[in-house]
C-alpha cells in the first residue's frame, strides 16, 4: 500500500445532489445492528478519510444505546422550538440539500437501506437533521467536534474567504514576551509580524526628521543655518537673503538627495529578496468545495451561557454535540471518511509568508523565515505512489486519500484511530525517515550540514491531516542552537485553530510530542537534501533568529567627517575672535545705529565665509565620484558601493575582523595526504594508492551471480600482488586496510539527481564536508560508496561497478564536539545474499576515526603518530586518524548487552555509554593511518592577508566554526606565521583562570591567540575591559564558536576602546551584526546568500579584492578629500582675511567687500570646478601602493589632515589675504569699483594657480576645469559693471597690478613648498625614486 509520506495533492469529490426532503435519515443497521453483514463493514472501513466540515457517518451503535438516544433525542426535540432538533442540525450543518447529498452518496457506496425506508422512519419528527456516517476507526469528524469549540460567527470550516476575513478583524497582536501557539496551515488567532527583510535605515515619516538631525548634528551645518536666519533681522542683513540661503538649501538637497538614494537602493535589492518565491500548501475545507457556505445559526450552549469567550469569540458546545461523542464512544464500526482538508499548492512572495503557512522545500531552497520541519518526503515516493495508486479497485471512491490495508480494520475505537490517523509506518521507513541536512553557514558559520528530523507524530501523518497539528513555540530568541517546543495532535481543524482556549474533552485523542533544535530550520538556512521537506513558520520577519541576531541598521559618518567638524570649530572660535577684537579696537559704543553687539553680529555674518558651507557639497560630490571609481573599477568586478559617505574611512583602517567560512575559505574540502605508517601519499603518488586498490579489491568473477563474494578485512590480505617483495606486499594491505575503512567509517548517503541536461549525477550528503572529501577521495582511489540506509553499505568498484564490499551495520557513534571521534561497528557479508547474517557467521569490525588528541590515546602503542599529524597541522591540513579492532562474537554481544542497559538509564546516560565504549572498544586499535583535508582558500587570500598585514591592519579570525578547524584554516591562509606560538584558550569557566591566560599573554604579544565563545563570553562579561587591552596588542586574534552577537560586540568593544577605524567582512547572514557594527562594513556575495552583501556599505564578490579597496581606493579616497578639505577652508579664509583687511581700513565699520553675485560667483562658478578637479589627483600609481603597502600604514596616523597642516594652511590664508587686499588697497585706493576689479581678479587667479601647484600628477579635467574656468571669468567681465570698473580693467594699470600682487603671492608659496619636499621628501616620493 502506499506510504502516508507520499506527497500529492488531493482532489475534492464531486459534489452530488439529492432531490430528497428528508434531512435526517438513519440505515436500517442503524436500528438493527444484528442484521449488518459484517463484510460491509470491513470493505467500508479500508477507505476512511477525514472531513473537517464534512457531517459524520456514524456506525450502528448497539442495541442497548438505542432507548438511551431517543429518551435523549425526545428530550431535545421537546425543549427545542419550532425547528426542533432538525433546526439544530441544520444550523450547524449548513444547507440541507448539501449535507443530503453527502449523505446520500455514502449510502448508495454502502449499499444501506433505500432513501424512503430511512425518511419514513423519522417522517413523524419533522426532518430537518444532521447526517450520520459511521466509522471503523475512532476518527473524529472536524464538523462535529469543531462545532463544539467554533463560534457560529467564525464559521471557519465553511467558506475560507469569509472566515480568513472575520479572523483578520478578530486578530489579536502579538505579544514577543509570551510563547505561542500555531495553528498548521490555518489563519492564527494572533496577528504576527510580517515576513519582510528589512535593511532600509529610513521611513517615510523618519527620513526628513533623521536626516535633518544628522546634518544639524554637525556644528558648521547649525552656524550656516543660524548665519542664514540672521539675515531675516534687518539690522543684520548684509546683502540679499538668498546670498546665505541658497548655498544651505543647496548642501541639504544634495545630502538628503543622496542619503534617498542609497536607502531607496537599500530597499530595491530588500525587495528582491522580499519578493523571491515559494511553493505554500493551502488546505481547503472539504465543505468549501461541496459549496457548503451559507451562514450558520448561533446556537446557545452551557459555555455560552457561562460567558465563556475564546479569542474573543464565543465558542459554543451544546448538548447536541455531547449526545453526539458519547454517541461515537459506544459506536462500533462504520464508513470511511473524508479527509481534513484537500491540498492544493500555491505560490507566495517571502514577504507574503505567514505563521502558520506549510512551505514545500526542496534542495537549494533558502529558507525564508524559522520552521518547524513536519514532514520530508523522498522524491521516489511520488513516483511509488502514482504507481500504487494504479492498483487501487475501481471501486475506491476519490475521496480515499488515506488508503489503508483491510487488516487494519479495528475491534476498539482508540486502537483504530491510531492506524487511520497515523500512516503507514513501514511505507514510510521505505522511502523516506523524516530525515533532511540543511546548510547553516549563512547563519552561524558551520560549515558543516546540520540533520534535521521530522517528528515521527507529523512524518507518519497524511498530509491532508496536518491541519490538525499544534505547535506549541516559545518567544522569540536570538540563540540559534536551542529551541524547545511541543507538537500536539488534536481532534479538528477548529481545536486546532481555537489556540490557548483549547481544553481537552473527555475521549480526545490529543498526541504529543516534543520538539527540539532538530526539528527546526532558521531562516537563511539552505536546504541540502534531495528529499522535499514540509515546513510550517513559526517565527517571521524581525522575529526569526537570525534577524534577532542583527542589529538594526545606523548611519555611518566617516572619521574624517569628525576631524572637520572639529577643525569648523576652531575656525569659528577664530571668527567670533576676529569680529569682537575689530569691534573693540574702534570702542564698545552703545550709540544709536552703532551698537556693539549688533556690530559683533554683522561681523559674524561677515566674517561666516571662514566657515565655508561649500566644503560639504564639495567633499559630498568627492565621496560620489570615489564611489564612481570603485564600482567601475575592472579589477574589483561586482563592487557596489551601498554607503556613500565613508569611503574614505577604507583609507584609514587598522582593524579587520574577517569571517572564515566563505570569506577566507571556500568551503570546498580537498583531501590532500594519507600517511599509513611507513609511507606518505599526496599528489601524483595517489595514483599508486589506485594500484593498491584495485589489487586489493580484484574479486573472482567466475564465480555465479547468484553468489558473488564479496570483499572482507582477512581476504583483502591474501588479494595481494603475488610477485612483489614482502614490504610492497605489507605496504599494499595497509593502504587497503586503510581506504576500506575510510569508506565504511562515516556518516555520508550516496544520492542521485538529475542536472539540466537530465543526466544522472551522483553526489553525497553528509554533515560535515570533511566526511564527503574523504569518501570522494575513495571513489577517487576505486573504491565507491553506492548504497547507504541505516542498516547496510555497499561498496563497488569503481572501475567495475560491481559490488566489492557490503557491511550490515550494527551499531553507529556519530561524532560530536566533546568526543571528537565517530566510530561504526559493521558485519560483513562474505557474498551477497537476501537478508542479513547471522551475527557469528563473518567478521564484525570496529573502526574509529578521530582528531589526534583523542585518538592518540586510543590506538596502540607507536612512534610516528604525534610526528606526522604535526607535520600536517603546520601544512594546515585538518588531520584525522583511523583505527579499527576486530571483534569476536562473544566481545560484540558482551558489549552490546551493556550499551543497550546503559541507553536505559534516567540519569547520566550519555556519560554511561561512552563509558561502556571507552571499556570495551576504544583502547589498543589498531592504527590504520592519518588522513590530512585541506579546506580549499578563496583565491589569493595568502598574498592578501600578508599585504594587509604589511600595510600595518591587525587582522582578527571571527568564526561560529570548531577550533580544530580554526587552527587550520589560520595556518593554512598564512594568518599564523610559521612557528608562531598560538596560546588557546577554551571551555573557560572560572575566573582565576582568565586572568592567569591574560598575564601570561601580555608576556608574549607577538603570539597568535585562540579563543572559543564561551571563554569569550567569559572575558567580555567580567573582564571586559583587561581582555581588549591585551588582545589588540596581539598580532592575530582567532575567535571560534562565536555567536553573531559576539563578533559584533568585539567590534564595537574594539572601536571603543582603541577609538580606531575597525572593517569587518563576512558573507553570511550571521555576519551581518558584525559588518554593521564596523566602522567599514564588507559584505562578500556568497553562494548560498546575499543578506551580508545587502547589509553592508561596500559589496565585493572576492576576498583578495579587498586589498585593491583598502590600499588604492581608499587611500586615494582619503588622500583627496583631505587635500580637498583644507582647500576649501583656504578658499574662505582668504576671502575672510580679506574682508578683514578691508574693515580697518574702513576704520572697523562692519561693511561687505564682495557682495551678492561676487560672494556667490566666487564659491562657485570661479573656482568651484577647479577645486573639485582635485578628487582626480594621486601620488603614486596603483602597482606602487601595492608593492609598499607601508604607504598606507602612513594614513592611519591621519597626517593628511592634523592640526599640523591645518594651521599651515590657515598661516598661507593669512598671508596670502593680507598681501592681495593690502596691496590692492595700496595700489588703488581704499575704496571704490578699481580696488574691487583688482583685488578679486587676483583672489580668483591666486585659487587657480593655487591648484595647479597642489596637484601632483596631472589629469586632461584638471587643465579644462582650470583654463576653463579662467576663460569664462574673463568672459564675465563685462556683466560685473555693477561691481567693477570696466574702463579701468582694459587698463594696462589693471594687468601690472593683477600680475605683481599674484606673483607676491603664490612665489614664495611655492618655493617653501619646494624647499620642503627637498628637505624631507614625502613617502610616496621616494618610493617613486624622485
Amino acid at each position: 500500500m502506499p506510504s502516508s509520506d507520499s506527497y500529492h495533492l488531493s482532489k475534492p469529490p464531486d459534489s452530488h445532489v439529492d432531490e430528497s426532503d428528508s434531512d435526517l435519515e438513519i440505515d436500517l443497521e442503524e436500528l438493527d445492528p444484528q442484521a449488518t453483514d459484517p463484510k460491509k463493514h470491513h470493505q467500508q472501513s479500508s477507505g476512511q478519510h477525514y472531513s473537517r466540515n464534512s457531517s459524520e457517518q456514524r456506525p450502528p451503535p448497539p442495541a442497548t444505546s438505542i432507548a438511551l438516544r431517543n429518551l435523549r433525542m425526545g428530550s431535545l426535540r421537546r425543549g427545542a422550538k419550532r425547528n426542533g432538533y432538525g433546526e439544530l442540525g441544520r444550523s450547524r450543518d449548513g444547507n440541507d440539500e448539501d449535507a443530503d447529498a453527502l449523505l446520500r452518496h455514502d449510502r448508495h457506496s454502502v449499499g444501506s437501506a433505500t432513501h424512503d425506508e430511512d425518511a419514513g422512519l423519522l417522517s413523524e419528527h419533522g426532518g430537518g437533521g444532521r447526517m450520520r456516517t459511521s466509522s471503523g476507526r475512532r476518527r473524529r469528524s472536524f464538523a462535529s467536534d469543531g462545532l463544539r469549540n467554533i463560534s457560529m460567527k467564525l464559521p471557519g470550516f465553511m467558506s475560507g474567504d469569509q472566515s480568513n476575513h472575520t479572523e483578520e478583524q478578530e486578530q489579536e497582536e502579538d505579544d514577543p514576551s509570551s510563547s505561542r501557539f500555531v495553528a498548521v496551515g490555518s489563519s492564527q488567532s494572533t496577528r504576527f509580524p510580517p515576513n519582510i527583510i528589512s535593511n532600509a535605515k529610513y521611513t517615510a515619516w523618519s527620513f526628513l526628521p533623521v536626516t535633518l538631525y544628522n546634518e544639524f548634528s554637525f556644528f558648521f551645518n547649525m552656524y550656516f543655518l543660524l548665519v542664514a536666519l540672521s539675515q531675516a533681522i534687518p539690522a543684520l542683513r548684509i546683502g540679499y537673503l538668498s546670498t546665505y540661503v541658497a548655498p544651505l538649501a543647496f548642501v541639504l538637497f544634495i545630502t538628503l538627495a543622496k542619503e534617498a538614494y542609497d536607502d531607496i537602493e537599500r530597499r530595491r535589492r530588500d525587495n528582491e529578496a522580499n519578493s523571491e518565491e515559494y511553493t505554500v500548501l493551502q488546505f481547503e475545507d472539504p465543505g468549501a468545495s461541496l459549496g457548503i457556505n451559507q451562514p450558520r445559526r448561533k446556537m446557545k450552549s452551557s459555555h455560552a451561557r457561562k460567558g465563556s469567550k475564546r479569542l474573543g469569540i464565543e465558542h459554543e458546545n451544546d448538548r447536541l454535540s455531547d449526545i453526539q461523542e458519547e454517541e461515537e464512544q459506544t459506536e462500533g464500526q462504520g464508513l470511511r471518511k473524508l479527509p481534513a482538508s484537500y491540498l492544493s499548492e500555491i505560490s507566495k512572495k517571502s514577504r507574503d509568508l505567514k505563521v502558520g503557512d506549510v512551505l514545500k522545500l526542496t534542495k537549494g531552497h533558502r529558507v525564508p523565515a524559522d520552521v518547524i520541519i513536519l514532514k520530508c518526503l523522498a522524491h521516489e515516493s511520488a513516483a511509488n505512489k502514482e504507481a500504487e495508486e494504479e492498483e487501487v479497485p475501481a471501486k475506491e471512491e476519490m475521496l480515499l486519500l488515506d488508503h489503508v490495508d483491510d487488516d487494519d480494520v479495528g475491534e476498539g475505537s482508540s486502537k483504530n484511530a491510531k492506524t487511520s490517523r497515523e500512516s503507514d509506518n513501514s511505507g514510510a521507513e521505505g522511502s523516506s525517515s523524516g530525515e533532511t541536512f540543511i546548510r547553516t553557514d549563512q547563519l552561524d558559520g558551520e560549515t558543516d550540514w546540520k540533520l534535521r528530523l521530522a517528528s515521527p507524530l507529523s512524518q507518519n501523518l497524511s498530509t491532508e491531516e496536518l491541519v490538525r497539528l499544534r505547535v506549541t513555540a516559545g518567544k522569540p530568541d536570538k540563540r540559534v542552537n536551542e529551541f524547545v517546543g511541543t507538537l500536539e495532535l488534536l481532534p479538528s481543524r477548529q481545536d486546532v485553530m481555537s489556540g490557548a482556549a483549547y481544553n481537552p474533552r473527555e475521549g480526545d485523542d490529543v498526541k504529543a510530542a516534543p520538539l527540539s533544535i532538530d526539528n527546526t530550520a532558521w531562516a537563511n538556512t539552505v536546504i541540502a537534501s534531495n528529499a522535499t521537506t514540509l515546513a510550517v513558520i513559526v517565527y517571521t520577519g524581525p522575529q526569526t533568529r537570525s534577524a534577532l541576531s542583527t542589529s538594526p541598521s545606523r548611519s555611518k559618518t566617516g572619521l574624517l567627517e569628525y576631524e572637520i567638524n572639529s577643525l569648523t570649530k576652531i575656525l569659528c572660535f577664530l571668527t567670533l575672535f576676529l569680529s569682537i577684537v575689530l569691534v573693540a579696537l574702534e570702542g564698545f559704543s552703545t550709540a544709536k545705529g552703532n551698537i556693539w553687539y549688533v556690530k559683533i553680529m554683522r561681523f559674524l555674518v561677515l566674517f561666516s565665509t571662514i566657515v565655508p558651507i561649500s566644503l560639504r557639497v564639495n567633499l559630498d560630490l568627492g565621496k560620489s565620484v570615489y564611489s564612481w571609481f570603485i564600482q567601475r573599477d575592472p579589477g574589483i568586478p561586482g563592487a557596489v558601493v551601498r554607503t556613500s559617505t565613508i569611503p574614505e574611512d577604507l583609507g584609514r583602517i587598522e582593524y579587520l575582523l574577517s569571517d572564515k567560512t566563505g570569506t577566507l575559505t571556500q568551503n570546498e574540502m580537498e583531501m590532500k595526504k594519507i600517511h599509513v605508517g611507513t609511507v606518505s601519499y599526496a599528489n601524483e603518488a595517489m595514483d599508486e594508492v589506485a594500484t593498491y586498490v584495485k589489487q586489493g579489491f580484484s574479486l573472482s568473477s567466475s564465480a555465479s551471480s547468484a553468489s558473488l563474494a564479496l570483499a572482507t578485512p582477512s581476504s583483502t590480505y591474501s588479494a595481494a600482488n603475488v610477485g612483489a617483495t614482502r614490504t610492497r606486499r605489507e605496504i599494499g594491505s595497509r593502504v587497503r586496510d586503510v581506504v576500506l575503512a575510510l569508506a565504511l567509517c562515516h556518516n555520508v548517503t550516496p544520492t542521485s539527481e538529475e542536472d539540466e541536461n537530465g543526466q544522472t549525477v551522483n553526489s553525497y550528503q553528509a554533515s560535515s564536508p570533511d566526511e564527503i572529501a574523504i569518501v570522494k577521495w575513495t571513489e577517487s582511489v576505486g573504491l565507491r560508496l553506492a548504497h547507504r540506509d541505516r542498516k547496510n553499505i555497499v561498496l563497488e568498484s569503481a572501475e567495475t561497478g560491481r559490488p566489492v564490499v557490503k557491511v550490515r551495520i550494527l551499531d553507529l557513534f556519530p561524532f560530536t564536539s566533546e568526543g571528537k571521534r565517530m566510530g561504526i561497528i559493521v558485519q560483513f557479508y562474505e557474498k551477497l545474499q537476501p537478508g542479513n547474517p547471522s551475527l557469528g557467521s563473518s567478521e564484525i569490525w570496529f573502526y574509529q576515526k578521530g582528531a589526534d588528541t583523542v585518538m592518540s590515546s586510543i590506538v596502540a602503542a607507536n612512534d610516528w603518530l604525534d610526528e606526522e599529524t604535526a607535520n600536517m597541522a603546520r601544512e594546515g591540513l585538518r588531520t584525522l586518524v583511523v583505527g579499527r579492532k576486530r571483534l569476536s562474537l562473544k566481545e560484540y554481544q558482551e558489549f552490546s548487552a551493556k550499551h543497550h542497559e546503559a541507553s536505559l538509564a534516567i540519569s547520566g546516560r550519555e556519560a554511561n555509554m561512552q563509558a561502556v565504549v571507552s571499556q570495551y572498544l576504544e583502547h589498543n586499535l589498531e592504527l590504520l593511518g592519518v588522513t590530512g583535508v585541506e579546506d580549499k582558500l578563496q583565491k589569493d587570500v595568502k598574498p592578501s592577508l600578508e599585504l594587509l598585514r604589511n600595510a600595518g591592519i591587525k587582522i582578527w579570525m571571527l568564526t561560529g566554526d570548531k577550533v580544530e578547524t580554526a587552527r587550520c584554516v589560520a595556518v593554512s591562509s598564512k594568518l599564523v606565521a610559521r612557528g608562531q606560538y598560538i596560546h588557546t584558550i577554551a571551555k573557560l569557566r572560572r575566573k582565576d583562570g582568565a586572568q592567569d591566560n591574560l598575564d601570561l599573554l601580555r608576556s608574549k604579544t607577538d603570539s597568535c591567540l585562540l579563543i572559543d565563545g564561551e571563554s569569550l563570553a567569559m572575558y567580555l562579561t567580567h573582564f571586559r575591559r583587561e581582555f581588549v587591552s591585551v588582545a589588540v596588542l596581539l598580532p592575530t586574534v582567532v575567535a571560534c564558536r562565536c555567536s553573531p552577537t559576539q563578533k559584533a560586540e568585539v567590534a564595537k568593544l574594539i572601536k571603543e576602546y582603541t577609538k580606531k577605524r575597525v572593517c569587518c567582512i563576512g558573507d553570511g547572514g550571521n555576519d551581518v551584526s558584525m559588518i554593521q557594527a564596523a566602522d567599514v562594513g564588507v559584505g562578500i556575495v556568497g553562494k548560498e546568500g546575499r543578506q551580508a552583501s545587502l547589509a553592508a556599505d561596500f559589496s565585493i564578490e572576492q576576498f583578495h579584492h579587498l586589498t585593491k579597496l583598502l590600499v588604492w581606493h581608499g587611500r586615494n579616497s582619503y588622500k583627496r578629500s583631505a587635500k580637498l578639505a583644507q582647500f576649501v577652508i583656504h578658499r574662505g579664509l582668504i576671502i575672510a582675511v580679506c574682508q578683514t583687511m578691508y574693515s580697518i581700513a574702513l576704520k572697523f565699520e562692519p561693511e561687505g567687500l564682495y557682495k551678492d553675485w561676487l560672494m556667490v560667483g566666487y564659491a562657485t562658478v570661479y573656482t568651484a570646478f577647479p577645486v573639485l578637479s582635485l578628487v582626480l589627483d594621486k601620488d603614486v600609481d596603483e602597482d606602487l601602493a601595492n608593492l609598499y603597502p607601508e604607504l598606507y600604514k602612513e594614513l592611519t596616523s591621519g597626517s593628511s589632515l592634523s592640526y599640523r597642516t591645518f594651521f599651515v594652511w590657515v598661516f598661507v590664508s593669512i598671508y596670502q589675504g593680507c598681501l592681495i587686499q593690502g596691496l590692492s588697497q595700496v595700489l588703488t585706493g581704499i575704496d571704490g569699483p578699481r580696488m574691487l576689479a583688482v583685488s578679486y581678479t587676483v583672489l580668483v587667479l591666486n585659487e587657480l594657480l593655487m591648484v595647479a601647484i597642489e596637484i601632483t600628477t596631472w589629469h586632461w579635467v584638471m587643465v579644462v576645469s582650470i583654463v576653463g574656468t579662467f576663460l569664462m571669468y574673463i568672459v564675465s567681465i563685462p556683466f560685473l559693471g555693477d561691481y567693477f570698473d570696466l574702463k579701468f580693467v582694459l587698463t594696462l594699470g589693471f594687468l601690472w597690478r593683477v600680475a605683481a600682487i599674484a606673483a607676491i603671492s603664490l612665489i614664495p608659496t611655492y618655493a617653501a613648498k619646494v624647499i620642503r619636499r627637498t628637505m624631507k621628501p614625502p613617502s610616496y616620493r621616494k618610493v617613486q625614486g624622485i
